[in-house]
């Protein structure tokens, strides 16, 4: 009979449904990287979010048969160690095509309309103080006619690319696949980030993206440009980032990611109290709808694997 660990069951608000085959299961809301190895005693399958499952975790947990990742980044798990010791590894795909494009509008739409400052104003009490009907204090851009530059092409960023072309927006694209979209126009990457007004990020982490937008590709970009970033915040020099900010080196930037989660107070993103720049708490992925089908995913993998037919694995 298998058993089935959840080592942060709390990072995914929705309802679980146990798998169809006879199973034990366990759930802990959370668990350092310390206490993997005690909590995966005896299991046959876990399921992590974001709770790293390393080489040296692995070799100690002889019974370990599958790992079914609650997320699509498996950067959490040592995948060379797996698959030396035949286990499977399965992670969630497209769950999120609606979420992540919508929250990647939203820092958008926020910076080039300069909601965040405006905001502020009206807190302020300066709205009340004005001459006029209204403020002018910040300037305010418009989508339509301007260039989205996507890096990555997956599920998620023809999806961003759905919604921009909806906004009236041109698509250019960097990825390694050319496009089929009509309208849609590949470009290398120095060339997207030169001339594109907006910029999203739609890449895994790996050994290839870590950090591949840092000083000299921010000063590619124009000095009103946007960086958006939903994907993973390792793919971005964050101090780099922080300094093209603070000295206009780019129009603004939008991150829901940061190289290390929870972060670091010392993080310089943390640190930044500017208009121009947006951080939320990686919540893009997190709608109730995305959770629930994340969900479902989850459980799907885990009884095509015991059923013999495994799919998604990585």
């Amino acid at each position: 009979m298998h058993h089935i660990v959840f080592l942060d069951r709390d990072s995914l608000v929705a309802n679980v449904r146990r798998p169809r085959f006879e199973h034990g299961w366990t759930d802990y809301p959370g668990t350092e990287p310390a206490d993997v190895v005690a909590h995966l005693a005896g299991a046959t399958i876990a399921i992590t979010n974001k709770v790293p499952v390393r080489e040296d975790a692995i070799a100690q947990l002889p019974g370990l048969k599958m790992i079914a990742v609650a997320a699509t980044g498996t950067d959490n798990v040592d995948l060379a160690a797996c698959r030396a010791r035949g286990i499977a590894v399965a992670n969630i795909r497209n769950y999120s095509v609606v979420a992540v494009p919508e929250h990647v509008f939203a820092l958008m739409l926020a910076l080039r309309r300069n909601l965040a400052a405006y905001r502020a104003d009206v807190e302020a009490g300066l709205w009340e103080q004005s001459s006029r009907f209204c403020l002018l204090d910040h300037p305010i851009a418009d989508l339509a006619g301007s260039r989205l530059g996507i890096v990555g092409y997956g599920a998620l960023g023809q999806k961003v690319a759905q919604l921009g072309r909806a906004f009236g927006m041109r698509i250019a694209v960097a990825t390694r696949t050319p496009p089929q979209d009509p309208g849609v126009e590949a470009l290398p990457l120095e060339e997207l980030l030169r001339t594109s007004d907006v910029v999203s990020l739609h890449l895994p982490l790996n050994d290839q993206t870590r950090g591949m937008i840092g000083a000299r590709e921010l000063g590619l970009m124009k000095k009103n440009a946007l960086l958006i970033n939903t994907a993973r915040g390792g793919l971005v020099d964050e101090a780099a980032l922080a300094h093209a900010l603070a000295n206009g080196v780019i129009g603004g930037a939008g991150f829901d990611v940061l190289s290390k989660e929870p972060p670091v107070p010392a993080n310089p993103l943390l640190q930044l109290r500017l208009p121009n720049f947006i951080l939320t708490p990686h919540v893009a992925w997190a709608s109730a709808g995305a959770m629930q089908t994340l969900a479902d995913m989850l459980v799907d993998n885990i009884e095509a694997w015991a059923e013999g037919r495994p799919q998604n694995l990585v």
